[in-house]
């Protein structure tokens, strides 16, 4: 297997998201992961929040199953910047993610002023630095960073060399962006990728969008979306992550046999994509 074919991979917390943070790291490990991504802020009112940020029971369990493991962490979630976000609101979340040994913070960019939030994700990348994280903003289609093309301004108004960008081939795919547009974009924007599947039809209305983001994707390759094109767009060298959140399959099979198939499914489109040695 090629380089290209074998990346660092990580499993994304959204795919196991039934699992406590501690039982996230340990399933990762079970699966022959690389990383694990954690949520230690929720992306959603109906989430489970976790006692997490600061010196607590969770987060030294969660140290000490790194520790058990071997596993690192890739990124931690989700920091959002709204039109009220204080940006120094969040230094004890990137505090506790550099703690955990993270690389990358996930950032969503929820206002609709975009120079505000390139001035907020500057701040936000100037409170990281010093520990050694690079905040990403992931483009979605129903925030005000909806695609590439709008996260890539974003990016150039910060003007911070630890921001970064981050694709979702399911968001990428439904707001409508090109491989084209994304072979454009500097390259050191990119720091890391998710990866997951979807039917190629695009949903019509946002409800249907929304679940099928956040509860029912696809196994990367049994899809409709260009997973290869992405792939070939984009530097060979990014570690992946995987976020594949299916709640039906969630009701039949435990998370570790579920991140197993994720991570098989995952080296078998990166074989299709840059084909054998």
């Amino acid at each position: 297997m090629s380089q290209k074919n074998r990346r660092p991979l990580s499993l994304a917390a959204l795919t196991v998201i039934e699992l406590t943070p501690p039982q996230m790291v340990q399933c990762a490990a079970d699966a022959g992961y690389d990383f694990v991504g954690l949520r230690l802020l929720p992306a959603t009112d109906q989430e489970v929040r976790y006692d997490f940020i600061g010196d607590t029971p969770l987060r030294r369990e969660t140290l000490a199953c790194l520790k058990d493991t071997g596993l690192r962490v890739l990124d931690a979630e989700i920091l959002r910047l709204k039109p009220d976000t204080d940006v120094a609101a969040y230094k004890a979340m990137l505090e506790t993610a550099a703690v955990l040994g993270a690389r990358y913070v996930l950032v969503a960019g929820n206002d609709p002023d975009e120079a505000r939030t390139a001035d907020n994700l500057a701040k936000l990348c100037d409170l990281a630095a010093p520990l050694g994280l690079s905040p990403s903003i992931e483009p979605m289609p129903w925030t005000d960073a909806r695609d590439i093309t709008q996260a890539a301004r974003i990016l150039n108004a910060a003007g911070k060399a630890n921001a970064g960008l981050l694709i979702d081939p399911l968001h990428f795919d439904r707001a409508g962006s090109s491989t084209d547009e994304l072979r454009a974009l500097p390259r050191e924007y990119f720091r890391y990728l998710q990866f997951c599947d979807a039917p190629a039809e695009r949903p019509k209305d946002l409800d249907t969008l929304l679940y099928q983001a956040r509860c029912e994707r696809l196994m990367p390759g049994q899809g409709g979306l260009d997973l290869a094109g992405i792939l070939r767009a984009l530097p060979d060298d990014l570690p992946i992550s995987i976020e594949v959140p299916m709640a039906g399959w969630a009701k039949t099979a435990k998370a570790t046999e579920r991140a197993l198939k994720l991570r098989e499914a995952t080296l078998a489109v990166l074989d299709t994509t840059y084909g054998p040695l």
